[in-house]
């Protein structure tokens, strides 16, 4: 659909929420403006996100929506050669210390470096009419209209010095490392509320050469961690023919960053699925560390007041922990509400959008996040009857999942985001686990 109602948008941020901001956005403003702090060369890694060489899930649903945004970008990942996939039949999944049988899900997975699909994305959006990408820019601080209650544009510093963009809408796109909290009490407004939870997950990537009959046909094995095990893995075919592998530890458990250690981390996790690949590997690069503290959340939607022509989303908004893999179909998702939004207005009354987004998208990822989390005894946080009953209750569909084909292609399309998490107590799902273990 092609609204354009009004004439510029301003997106703070050339990450994939950003990216993806600007594709639909374009489809309701004339001109769009992507403005990056990080200098954009190639399919390099971004200096801004430390995070870029480790393994990063697109789950099902984000390949869906960013298919319906930019058509053909499964095939150009493919022809950049990323290997596809089905996702209950080509990824392996040891979520609860087991492995989940194979059962064909008709969803695609298409492993990939994140530099990768950054790029295809980024050059797609790019090419979108009326699109510009403005790279090694930094946004110091919007500008308002006289009683500070409108944003009018953003001022940015460049090569050659300030300089000022307007807009009639600005989108805060940049991350965890977002200003939008300070410039609203620059500008008078109260700041939203930050909510933390700590996890403090301690990551290790390295990347190697695999014989690819190592992988057994797979393109990706994924061996979630648990709270009898607080480690786990993501190992990944990629393009070029290398392998991802990213290791993990939970609660400060920190992984070793030397090729002999990472091999003996691996054969420490619950089954030796990844172990077998790394055993036949050759390392191509030295692995890289980096640290995951919190999770993150910033309750804009919580605010009684907010300035016209400022939106919020992506990490900006809420950044939960990246073991699950969710962030960028997150922000493919929130995309959709932005799109529907702008569809309407295209200067969207804020808080209307803030909350909307938050009860479509952020609530149940972060909600399902934190619950997960706290089934780890050394996660802080309140452990109530319900999420007592809820850790509860995914333990007896896991253990189903690992027998039942049925109960594992739903937890598939759970954890892939096609389906919410409620969706495991549909009745169907309901009965197959009380057929192995009983009444809940």
């Amino acid at each position: 659909m092609d609204s354009r109602g009004a004439e510029h948008a301003v997106v703070v941020g050339a990450g994939m929420a950003g990216l993806l901001a600007a594709a639909v956005a374009s489809r309701h403003h004339g001109r769009v403006t992507v403005v990056e702090r990080d200098e954009l060369v190639g399919r390099g890694d971004r200096r801004g996100v430390p995070q870029g060489s480790q393994a990063h899930d697109m789950l099902a649903r984000g390949h869906q929506i960013i298919e319906e945004l930019l058509p053909g970008i499964t095939a150009r990942l493919e022809a950049e050669g990323a290997p596809r996939g089905d996702a209950g039949q080509n990824a392996r999944w040891i979520i609860s210390g087991g492995p989940l049988p194979r059962v064909h899900a008709g969803l695609d997975v298409l492993p990939a470096t994140r530099a990768l699909r950054e790029s295809l994305v980024r050059e797609r959006v790019a090419a979108l009419p009326g699109v510009t990408v403005l790279d090694r820019t930094a946004v110091l601080r919007p500008t308002t209209g006289g009683d500070g209650t409108v944003v009018t544009g953003v001022v940015c510093e460049g090569a050659e010095g300030e300089f000022t963009l307007d807009a009639d809408l600005v989108i805060d796109t940049a991350g965890r490392g977002s200003r939008t909290a300070a410039w609203l009490q620059e500008l008078g407004y109260p700041r939203p509320e930050e909510e933390r939870r700590r996890i403090d997950v301690n990551y290790v990537t390295c990347h190697y050469r695999t014989p690819e009959e190592a992988f057994r046909g797979d393109v990706s094995i994924n061996t979630m961690a648990t709270p009898e095990t607080p480690r786990g893995a993501s190992c990944q075919r990629v393009e070029d023919g290398r392998t991802v592998l990213t290791v993990y530890g939970i609660l400060g458990e920190r992984p070793p960053a030397d090729h002999d250690g990472l091999l003996a981390f691996t054969k420490s996790l619950p089954t030796g699925d990844v172990h077998e690949v790394i055993e036949v590997s050759t390392p191509v690069s030295e692995p890289v560390r980096y640290r995951f503290p919190a999770n993150l959340r910033r309750r804009y939607e919580r605010l009684e007041e907010f300035p016209a022509g400022l939106l919020v989303l992506g990490d900006s908004l809420c950044s939960t922990n990246p073991r699950y893999g969710q962030g960028m179909t997150v922000a493919a998702q929130s995309a959709l509400v932005l799109d529907e939004h702008l569809g309407r207005d295209p200067r969207p009354e804020p808080l209307a959008f803030l909350r909307d987004l938050t009860a479509r998208v952020v609530d149940g990822v972060w909600e399902t996040t934190i619950v997960t989390d706290l089934s780890y005894p050394g996660v802080e946080g309140e452990r109530t009857d319900e999420v007592l009953w809820m850790h509860h209750f995914f333990l007896r569909v896991l253990a189903a999942a690992e027998h039942d084909p049925e109960v594992a292609l739903a937890v598939i399309r759970a954890c892939t985001l096609v389906d919410t998490f409620e969706s495991l107590a549909e009745p169907g799902v309901m009965a197959a686990v009380e057929r192995h273990g009983g009444p809940l």
